[in-house]
């Protein structure tokens, strides 16, 4: 593992829960459903990590519990959360949906016209190559 999530710790090569972490984990889920802001919520849950750090730690699914990490958050409590994240973010325009545009066709034959004319100039004949192109479709 690279990285042991918030709340955890390593011990004999598993994974542990921290008690104290575990508890400003709960707190932080709780006072961020409560309406309290990403900074609000990690003030009053005492942990000290940036905007972006706090808002990993809501979304980390390891806190449901897996193969590897106890579960330190339940289920609906998670969700909860995620919902009112969406829903925060929807209301303040912060849903990037990229634009569906449609797919060009592009003609996949053509046929050209046998060439009866030859210059001298190989850029006149060039375009004159490329008139005698003609697409299907």
């Amino acid at each position: 593992m690279s990285h042991t999530p918030y709340g955890y710790r390593i011990e004999n090569g598993k994974a542990v829960i921290d008690e104290i972490a575990a508890e400003q984990i709960k707190k932080l889920f709780l006072a961020f459903l409560s309406g309290d802001s990403l900074a609000n919520a990690a003030q009053k849950a005492e942990i000290t990590k940036s905007h972006a750090s706090i808002g990993n730690i809501l979304r980390n699914a390891h806190y449901l519990g897996d193969n590897y990490y106890p579960a330190i958050i339940d289920k609906v409590m998670f969700e909860a959360v995620e919902k009112e994240r969406i829903r925060r973010a929807e209301k303040l325009g912060r849903i990037f949906e990229p634009k569906v545009e449609d797919e060009a066709v592009y003609p996949t034959t053509f046929r050209i016209i046998e060439s009866t004319e030859r210059f001298d100039n190989p850029f006149q004949q060039a375009e004159y190559a490329y008139s005698l192109i003609k697409r299907e479709v």
